[in-house]
């Protein structure tokens, strides 16, 4: 007969398989079957059933035994002459039995293709594994049973250049190997950019990429054969390699993904900020673009843009470090905006992205104030304004200019801003991060500081891994509390506080952004520590004439006011963070009596604040405000 020039797989698969159940059913009926259809001959690949044959090294017993129980549950008549199919049955009715089909080493039960309902080999039903049926039908879909545990990651177009010739590296270095399990660890900051790899390499071996979390994999061994058996068959079937994401994982975690990557065979990736401890057969490390990486793969996914969006891509690629995926799902979220609009949410979609992370290790707070805000000596604004700049200035003076060539020691931008509490430490950080169109974490030193070793380091470098991404201003507050002098080492604990304090200054001085430490008492620092950071600034406490700048601008514009004398209220020895309390508080005390804020209200709070603080407030001071 004449082949057909064009054949359709899934079409002749069902065919050819009808044509499988029909010589079943020829053969328990005592006739002789039918030869097979010379379809299969020009199949584009072979049917499902030969692909089971080649991959599982099923013998022909086995293959007529496989086709039996999918006949007894897709074909009406097979169902009525095998109701209940058996091994016993299956022996004394196809040709080429032999016992050893059964045997729990052997494909049918090792691979799970067969299923069996009872405890004795010949009289237990028999029934085919639903995946394996789907499989038989044209229906390659991931098992169910494995479908909240894994997801299909697929080869992307917009990748990083760099990244796309590590894959194809590690595609070749893969169909090199002879070893039944080769283990490939993808390390580095750019977790989406490991998926990107590991499926760009799989995919140049003919394969799909599928991902799992590393706490998907449980703890028990039994359950852990099991996993490592569902997997092993879909690696075969679909076919597919596997990447396991191992963040932040517990000691245990550690163990258990050792012990379940030893039960596998074929490619398996796994993916980590830092190295894990695997034996791995090839590693590669896998960060997120530099700055002319990100600009480059912006231009590719916005197309052609008018120049105020390249200065905003500019500014972003410059300020941002996001994956290739990242930049991709800003760009088409971007969607038909207007080329100004673009450009200003551009800046605030890459802001936000980081801060789902952030915002579980520290307080965001909401830059609102100004440098109008903020009443400082000139001396004082000048280094905010410098400190400012060099955060804006970064990227030409590192990487244009070739700083950044000559060591990545001490590139961050790191700042120690002491004084007494209410000087304005926290708004200045307030002004800049306004100012810079960034985000503000505020992380309480006292409370990432552990007692325990080891878990100090830890906390802070989840702070920082986690604001790498947006250069968000991170303030560090109460830093006396790990930089407090030691004249001397005289425990271990004190051994590992000094490398907790040297951890910090190191991410600091990495940092991308900028981290600013804040504390009241700058005599406990260790002015060992202190020469590290770029910026010391003193915020003094303000002076006479400070004090009345400061009351003149506490109150908004739509407060209600009556005769108050600035030069009365300056004479009170209070911080600026003192007078917006006072000046809050007696709002609140002339709202209640519905009246406008006067000079008796805020007598009233002025001595509330000092007894908060315990400290007494002479009556003299406020002598006259009624």
């Amino acid at each position: 007969m004449n082949a057909p020039t064009h054949i359709d797989w899934h079409g002749a698969n069902q065919h050819l398989l009808g044509i499988e159940f029909a010589r079943l059913r020829a053969r328990l009926g005592g006739t002789e079957p039918e030869p097979l259809d010379e379809l299969q001959i020009v199949m584009p690949e072979p049917p499902a059933i030969e692909q089971l044959v080649t991959a599982f090294g099923l013998s022909p017993f086995e293959r007529s035994l496989l086709l039996l129980a999918a006949g007894v549950e897709m074909d009406a008549r097979l169902h009525a002459a095998a109701p209940r199919l058996s091994f016993g049955f299956a022996l004394g009715a196809l040709e080429g039995a032999h016992w050893s089909a059964l045997s729990p080493l052997a494909p049918l039960r090792a691979w799970r293709l067969i299923e069996m309902d009872g405890d004795s080999v010949t009289q237990a039903r028999l029934r085919i594994d639903e995946r394996v049926l789907h499989y038989l039908a044209g229906i390659n879909q991931l098992d169910s049973r494995l479908g909240a545990l894994l997801r299909h990651h697929e080869a992307p177009d917009l990748v990083d250049p760099g990244q796309r010739v590590e894959a194809q590296r590690l595609a070749d270095a893969l169909a090199a190997q002879q070893n039944p399990l080769c283990t490939v660890l993808l390390s580095g900051d750019d977790a989406d950019g490991q998926c990107d790899v590991a499926a760009l390499a799989a995919q140049a071996r003919g394969r799909l990429l599928c991902v799992m979390s590393q706490a998907s994999i449980p703890a028990a061994p039994a359950e852990q054969e099991a996993l490592a058996l569902l997997w092993q068959r879909e690696a075969v079937l679909l076919p597919a390699s596997l990447l396991i994401e191992a963040e932040d994982a517990s000691r245990e975690q550690a163990v258990a993904l050792s012990r379940f990557v030893q039960r596998l065979a074929g490619t398996v990736f796994i993916a980590a900020r830092e190295s894990v401890a695997v034996d791995a057969s090839l590693r590669a490390q896998i960060d997120k673009p530099t700055g002319d990486g990100q600009r480059a793969l912006w231009h590719a996914a916005l197309g052609e843009t008018e120049p105020g969006v390249h200065a905003a891509v500019n500014a972003v690629a410059s300020q941002f470090r996001l994956s290739a995926a990242q930049i991709a799902r800003r760009a088409e979220a971007l969607g038909d905006a207007g080329h100004e609009a673009l450009a200003q949410q551009l800046w605030r979609d890459c802001r936000d992205q980081a801060r789902p992370r952030l915002d579980e290790l520290a307080q965001r707070i909401t830059p609102s104030a100004g440098w109008a805000e903020l009443v400082l000596p000139e001396a004082q604004l000048a280094t905010l304004h410098q400190l400012a700049a060099q955060v804006r200035q970064r990227i030409r003076v590192y990487a244009d200019w070739g700083f950044a060539a000559q060591g990545q020691r001490g590139l961050g931008i790191s700042a120690l801003f002491f004084g007494e509490s209410g000087v304005g430490k926290t708004l200045a950080c307030e002004v800049l991060a306004k100012e810079l169109g960034l985000d503000l974490y505020r992380i309480d030193l006292s409370a990432v500081v552990s007692k325990y070793i080891g878990e100090t380091e830890k906390n802070l470098r989840r702070v920082f891994d986690a604001a790498e991404d947006s250069g968000a201003v991170l303030l560090f507050d109460e830093a006396d509390a790990l930089f407090g002098k030691r004249s001397e080492v005289s425990d271990a604990r004190d051994r590992y506080a000094n490398i907790e304090v040297s951890y910090l200054l190191q991410r600091m001085e990495a940092y991308r952004g900028l981290a600013v430490l804040t504390t009241n008492q700058r005599a406990a620092l260790d002015p060992a520590f202190l020469r590290r950071l770029r910026f010391v600034l003193q915020f003094p406490f303000p002076d006479t004439a400070q004090r009345e700048t400061i009351w003149r601008r506490v109150f908004p514009e739509a407060m209600p006011r009556e005769a108050l004398d600035y030069a009365k209220l300056a004479r009170l020895q209070m911080a600026g963070g003192h007078i917006r309390n006072i000046a809050l508080n007696a709002a609140f005390l002339a709202a209640e009596a519905d009246e406008p804020v006067s000079m008796a209200h805020l007598a009233r709070a002025a001595h509330h604040e000092a007894a908060k603080n315990e400290r007494s407030l002479p009556d003299v001071q406020t002598r006259g405000w009624a």
